[in-house]
């Protein structure tokens, strides 16, 4: 199977967009209907309208922190959700003939809408999604409030023109599902991102969440996963199969043999704790499918199950992406070895919000005193849970109020059982009970350590962060702080056992940030550096991302020798992923000593040998400019203002392109250094050492293009190089 090409792509985004909207209209007419915003039901509501009502209540409370209205939104989302998504599932499967009838034989959307007709029901549609359900029961959960909800017949129908819309080849492609929620999140995310609000809770998922391109997933699992196995099984047929594992020149894998691996693939855990769509779970699967195959001598269905069982593990900030990466999981599961029960996946969401007071969620315990503490600790651990997710770490706990992998093993029948004597009278406490299902699974997944920790980690700057998340952050992961892909990493590693494996698609530019200086040199003492690669801009196919400069690393966890190769490659050139992701695979790996990074200004990963070369530092300074924090009010461009001023200052900023005289458009409120500006607390004044000298000023973004600089004001976009020695001036 082929992925999407962008006609289709841009097909499957306009319907899932047009489907969202449907759906939320859908949804809200679904609630009002309800009463859901009236302290009171109705007084002609029946015992059925009133239970659902109830938990519909609940629900939202629980989403909006304890307040039904502040909740009502979000409910909104995740009823709109569940209802599009359930026919969505259902459609992919029918298309690759893996709908299944409950009385074992496949069925078409055709058989469906027949089937229909014999049943009263002019609807295929439910037909369907109700086979859907009964095959993925873990995922089409009859019993929640969302899914519980009845849209109005035209509204549904709305549904189903849009998805039968959509041609054969979305379903049958090999990345459609991958994209379904990038974009029923892409409103959201622009939404967010223009509201100019801190981020944090049910604005993060959408900002953050990235559909990680295959070439990505593969290089990272090849040089980790699949290194590992060409070391201990050389003579495998899989290994010709890896198309992006690289060797040195003396057939060792470039990334290394990952000795302290364990011995067998049934042995050998992966997880996914930003897991998204699911991509590296699928990926992994598939791996682990075949060694599993080839070491135990078993079955494509006895493997398929064993490694959904004991291999594979994924956590997500958002429930919803829990869903769709258990679907592709399953999905690839039945693709691979038909269709039969699988094991529950070992899949959770690491975002669960708790809502409630510690008194109302403790009294799932009832009189039982041990299942009230586990659940007190629990609530410790996740009240921050929407902000925080797969960061979690049970670690950080006081060990005397930690819970580990034998405690929740034991604690879960406890409250198996509290719950199930719950259940049947009160709504209100079967969403809390859920609540406290999820928690507890995702306890158990958090606390575990695994041998390979695979993912794209989310990036979200610090000043983007809402506070909860930059609190933690300054409490657990100080050096790493800067963005929320480096606090990730860090976690990653936390994530692994020793001599584990980390493999993540992080943006590039904590490789040299002097911010992070403690940070690299951290990582370049305590643990073994495998392989970097520069994929540079233009890495998605997510325009949106075409200015960001992305990395492939690989770590261990485990203190390098002083002879450690690492293995790099730099694909930075080609403006298309297609290109890069054939450069992965022909070029030449080089390689650099993890200890000679450690040499380098601010120990910046350069992968060059340059110890016996000299720094331009020896000869020029390089100065970052004056930050305003007030261009409003500071800034202007200088055919705004009469001309000459004395007030006015010209100010040098960046260019677009490589020009001798460029980025000379801006003006600044300087008042000769002794106005308003320069008694800023605000504002930064950089950069003054370079006035009256002559250099050159780097556009610090992207490609660092460069213009001559002569003396002026710059801002804080440019840096400018000064040599010390007039003389070397023209030598710029």
């Amino acid at each position: 199977m082929a992925p999407l090409d962008d006609n289709l792509r841009r097909a499957f985004e306009k319907a899932v967009i047009n489907a969202r909207t449907a759906a939320e209209a859908a949804a809200r007419t679904a609630l009002t209907a309800l009463a859901l915003e009236r302290d009171a039901a109705p007084a002609g509501f029946g015992s059925v309208q009133r239970r659902l009502r109830n938990a519909l209540r609940a629900r939202s409370r629980q989403l909006g922190n304890g307040d039904v209205a502040a909740g009502t939104p979000l409910l909104v989302e995740e009823i709109a959700y569940e209802q599009w998504h359930r026919m969505l599932f259902a459609r992919f499967l029918a298309e690759n003939e893996l709908l299944m009838h409950p009385e074992g034989a496949p069925v078409t959307l055709q058989d469906c809408a027949d089937l229909a007709l014999e049943l009263g029901n002019s609807d295929a549609w439910q037909v369907a999604t109700s086979f859907a359900a009964r095959m993925l029961p873990g995922i089409f959960r009859g019993d929640t409030p969302a899914a519980q909800v009845r849209l109005a017949p035209e509204d549904l129908q709305r549904l189903e023109r849009i998805l039968a819309g959509l041609p054969i080849l979305v379903f049958t492609s090999d990345d459609g599902l991958g994209w379904a929620y990038q974009f029923w999140q892409a409103k959201k995310k622009d939404e967010v991102n223009t509201s100019g609000r801190k981020i944090g809770g049910a604005d993060l998922s959408p900002v953050t969440q990235l559909f990680t391109e295959d070439y990505m997933v593969q290089f990272l699992l090849h040089n980790s996963l699949g290194a590992w196995w060409a070391a201990n099984h050389p003579e495998s047929p899989l290994v010709k199969e890896l198309a992006y594992l690289r060797f040195r020149d003396d057939g060792i894998p470039a990334a290394g043999s990952f000795p302290g691996w364990p011995e067998r693939a049934a042995e050998v855990t992966v997880i996914d704790p930003c897991c998204g769509s699911g991509h590296f779970l699928v990926a992994a699967f598939e791996l682990l499918r075949r060694m599993r195959m080839e070491e135990e001598g078993l079955s494509a269905a006895e493997a398929t199950l064993v490694v959904l069982r004991d291999n594979l593990f994924g956590l997500e900030l958002d429930a919803r992406c829990t869903q769709i990466a258990a679907f592709a999981l399953a999905f690839a599961a039945w693709k691979a070895a038909g269709y039969r029960p699988l094991p529950q996946l070992n899949i959770a969401c690491s975002g669960v919000p708790l809502a409630g007071s510690l008194e109302e969620w403790t009294q799932l315990a009832g009189d039982d005193e041990r299942l009230r503490t586990a659940l007190a600790r629990l609530h410790q651990l996740f009240k921050h849970a929407p902000d925080l997710g797969s960061l979690i770490n049970p670690a950080d706990l006081p060990v005397k109020e930690r819970m580990f992998s034998a405690d929740y093993r034991e604690v879960e029948p406890l409250l198996e059982r509290a719950l199930d004597s719950e259940r049947s009278d009160d709504p209100s406490a079967s969403v809390f009970g859920d609540a406290a299902r999820g928690v507890l699974r995702a306890a158990r997944l958090l606390a575990r350590q695994y041998t390979l920790v695979a993912t794209n980690v989310p990036y979200l700057a610090r000043g983007k962060q809402a506070e909860v998340l930059k609190e933690y952050a300054n409490c657990y992961h100080a050096k790493a702080k800067g963005d929320l892909s480096t606090i990730f990493i860090e976690r990653c590693l936390d994530y692994t056992v020793a001599h584990g494996t980390v493999a993540v698609v992080t943006p590039q530019n904590w490789l040299s940030q002097t911010s992070y200086k403690s940070f690299r040199e951290s990582l370049l003492r305590k643990e073994e550096w495998n392989a970097v690669v520069k994929l540079g801009p233009a890495a998605f196919r997510d325009m949106n991302w075409w200015a960001a400069n992305t990395v492939l690393l690989v770590l261990s966890r485990r203190i390098s020798v002083n002879n450690q190769l690492i293995g790099h490659l730099d694909v930075s050139l080609p403006r298309v992923p297609a290109e890069k992701a054939g450069l992965l695979i022909r070029g030449v790996p080089q390689f650099a000593l993890q200890v000679t990074q450690l040499l380098n200004p601010d120990a910046r990963i350069t992968l060059g040998d340059k110890a016996e070369e000299e720094l331009l530092s020896k000869y020029a300074d390089s100065l970052q400019g004056i930050a305003s924090a007030d261009y409003s009010r500071y800034g202007r461009c200088f055919w705004e203002v009469l001309w000459p001023s004395f007030d006015w200052a010209f100010q040098q900023s960046t260019v677009d392109i490589p020009v001798a005289y460029g980025g000379r458009e801006h003006i600044l409120l300087w008042e000769n250094g002794k106005g308003s500006l320069a008694s800023s607390s605000q504002a930064r004044l950089q950069g003054l050492a370079a006035i009256a000298k002559l250099g050159v000023a780097v556009s610090q973004m992207n490609r660092l293009l460069a213009t001559l600089y002569s003396g002026d004001l710059f801002d804080n976009n440019t840096a400018v190089i000064v040599p010390r020695d007039p003389s070397h001036v023209p030598a710029q």
